[in-house]
């Protein structure tokens, strides 16, 4: 796995200052992520998972370990990935369309060039025909989506996303899921997804991260043999087979009380 890892985390902690003392969000973090593959990290609230996310991204420094991502050591802001967060964050005076060209122009990249790219986007995450209109008028999830196309317009080799269903309704998720499935597939990144969600981990990932309570340590990664395309409607049993046995991991560590 090291020979071939894109992303490396090798002894990786989290210590924040506060008022009462330091707080240890997260530590002994050794992951490694191949190219291309799609990594789901999945754990209780204060874990250390968004940390994780940032400091990978250079937008949290580290305070223990070393991170490095394509053989380079991490240690200020990353900027060639894409992120989407829990909220969309679009910005209300421009179009669904210029949003996501946002990327482009501060990048100061060529417009003509990635306006075919922006209009594909929209068009496989189900935005076709609302290219013109504003944020207010589309729906959370058709917002969602919106913020995914922005990330990956300049075609970034790492996509992080950070618990992007967050804010949505049950059936917003699913299908959002499904959309982040086909644009993964299509244009095969490096994905780091950050969830809450048991399923939604399963269901996207090639490997799933289950993380212990703060302050985190990786409790165990798992393999998901699921082929793709994955169809909510169409799982087979081994998909509650995963689901359950990472949800024995934590009503084992007292996360979940089932009984």
């Amino acid at each position: 796995m090291a020979e071939e890892a894109y992303i490396t985390l090798d002894g990786v902690g989290k210590v924040y200052p506060s008022k009462a003392g330091p707080v240890e969000a997260c530590g002994d973090i050794n992951l490694a992520i191949r190219r291309s593959e799609f990594v789901a990290v999945v754990g209780p609230s204060g874990c250390g998972k968004t940390t994780i996310l940032k400091m990978i991204a250079g937008l949290q420094p580290y305070t223990a370990g070393s991170i490095q991502i394509d053989g380079r050591r991490v240690d200020g802001p990353h900027t060639d990935l894409g992120i989407v967060f829990q909220d969309a964050i679009l910005l209300d005076w421009r179009s669904v369309l210029e949003n996501v060209m946002l990327q482009v122009d501060i990048r100061k990249l060529d417009r003509a060039a990635y306006l075919p790219v922006a209009r594909h986007l929209l068009d496989i995450t189900g935005l076709k025909g609302f290219e013109n209109h504003k944020p207010f008028e589309l729906s959370g999830g058709m917002r969602q989506r919106a913020s995914i196309c922005r990330a990956l317009v300049h075609d970034p080799p790492l996509l992080l996303m950070d618990e992007p269903f967050g804010a949505l309704d049950a059936l917003t998720r699913e299908q959002i899921s499904m959309d982040i499935q086909r644009v993964w597939m299509e244009k095969r990144k490096t994905a780091l997804f950050i969830t809450h969600s048991i399923p939604e981990a399963v269901l996207l990932a090639d490997r799933v991260v289950v993380m212990s309570p703060r302050p985190g340590r990786i409790v165990e990664i798992i393999d998901i043999d699921l082929p793709r395309p994955r169809r909510i409607d169409r799982l087979p049993p081994i998909f509650t087979d995963y689901t359950n046995r990472i949800r024995e991991i934590f009503k084992a560590r007292g996360v979940l009380a089932m009984d």
